[in-house]
């Protein structure tokens, strides 16, 4: 519940301090608790005429405040079908999200881990290629220029990556059919 509280707070202060529109429906994911945790926020916030609703995984149940039972939706019914598939793009995108921040950070912390390379450095590499992969293909020449440091810096850091990527090849060995 905690979590909902935090979310649906963070995100609706900044309406109100920002002047965003503000939605027509606000969808939860969960029961009666996790929707009773977010009108609470939002009741806090003074935003009390915007229409919340939850949605229960479990049994693909609809709560609204001031009703005990979920609301009766048809299984098939075209409304939940929207308000289902509203739900799992939402999962999509926090997983999606959440996968790229963790990666930029172990990016970033092996970067670091290379001699001569500190965080203003390291932030310039991935502004410029992206991704480890993608530093991997370029030359010192290309790095130095690039991240803006000398090509012994760079000439360090490939070959510091390219002996971490092949140690991570041995602790991880291709599965075969056999194994």
């Amino acid at each position: 519940f905690e979590s909902i509280r935090e979310v649906v707070a963070r995100r609706y202060t900044k309406v109100l301090n920002e002047g965003l529109e503000r939605p027509d429906l606000v969808l939860i994911d969960g029961g009666k608790g996790q929707l009773s945790a977010a009108v609470g926020v939002l009741e806090s916030l003074g935003l009390v005429g915007i229409p919340v609703a939850g949605l229960a995984k479990k049994k693909e149940e609809v709560f609204v405040p001031g009703r005990d039972e979920p609301l009766a939706i048809d299984g098939d019914s075209p409304g939940l079908r929207i308000l289902q598939a509203v739900r799992d793009e939402s999962h999509r995108f926090a997983t999606t999200r959440h996968k790229q921040k963790r990666g930029k950070r172990v990016s970033l912390s092996l970067l670091e881990g290379v001699p001569g390379i500190g965080t203003a450095r390291s932030r310039r590499l991935m502004q410029a290629y992206g991704s480890i992969e993608k530093v991997l293909e370029a030359t010192p020449e290309e790095i130095a220029a690039k991240a803006g440091m000398p090509r012994e810096t760079a000439a360090r850091l490939l070959v510091s990556l390219a002996g971490r990527r092949a140690a991570e090849r041995v602790a991880t060995p291709p599965v075969t059919p056999d194994s």
